[in-house]
């Protein structure tokens, strides 16, 4: 029996992997690659143009974005029963602050991302607005969109900063990847409390967040996907068992 039980918790730790790099695979999309293509900085007529002449694919970066952050609810899920064991408390927490970034934060922010576009195809608004007064607002919905995920970032830095904390703490997994996490976290946080009070340095920021988040969120997702568990962990489980 207690052999049966491990194992379904393996296959727990496995199945949140799975989903986090599915994560990983549709926000770094959606990010990554949609809005890094189409949003030209400062430039709202270019911009509004890549906007209408690829409307599937910048629909298609909505579509992957939200699919992410349902992925996002169920992993947050997932990790509070992997940690429960060790620490209820601190794992709720965590994982509340995962729900809130992006599942909840995130989602709703996804309509900034929507109306830019909407704007732009409106025929009502353009009777009452010129062609550059819908692009600069198509533009200003992109940067609330842009802003409101640096809020989620906030969010999420917090929930990774306390993953981090409960891997050192519960030995769930090798505590390298709890000093990984709690520096991805500390990277979101620079990130989002840096643009919004230091503007001019958004190039700086992101890249810390990419190579922390990189190191950090990649690592511990290959590790579930592959190792799964430290022998430590499992021996304990089986004695709890």
């Amino acid at each position: 029996m207690n052999k049966v039980k491990a194992f379904v918790n393996i296959k727990l730790i496995r199945l949140t992997g799975l989903f986090y790099l599915l994560v990983i695979i549709f926000a770094g999309f959606s990010q990554g690659y949609v809005r890094e293509t189409l949003v030209v900085p400062g430039n709202a007529i270019a911009t509004a143009n890549n906007l209408l002449e690829n409307k599937g694919l910048f629909q298609l970066g909505l579509t992957t974005d939200f699919i992410a952050f349902l992925l996002d609810a169920v992993i947050a899920i997932l990790l509070y029963k992997i940690f429960k064991p060790f620490n209820k408390t601190l794992a709720m927490v965590s994982s509340t602050f995962r729900l809130i970034a992006h599942p909840a934060i995130g989602s709703i922010n996804l309509l900034n991302h929507h109306m830019a576009l909407k704007v732009l195809e409106n025929q009502d608004i353009s009777q009452v607005f010129s062609l550059h007064q819908l692009q600069e607002l198509s533009a200003t919905l992109i940067q609330a969109h842009q802003y409101g995920y640096l809020i989620a970032g906030g969010f999420f830095g917090i929930h990774c900063i306390l993953l981090g904390v409960l891997i050192l703490k519960s030995n769930v997994f090798p505590k390298l990847f709890g000093g990984l996490m709690i520096g991805a976290g500390t990277g979101y946080l620079i990130e989002t409390f840096g643009n919004f009070n230091f503007p001019g340095y958004e190039v700086y920021t992101a890249l810390i967040v990419g190579v922390l988040a990189a190191i950090g969120e990649l690592g511990l997702t290959f590790y579930m996907l592959i190792k799964s568990t430290t022998k430590s962990y499992k021996k304990l489980k089986e004695s709890r068992l």
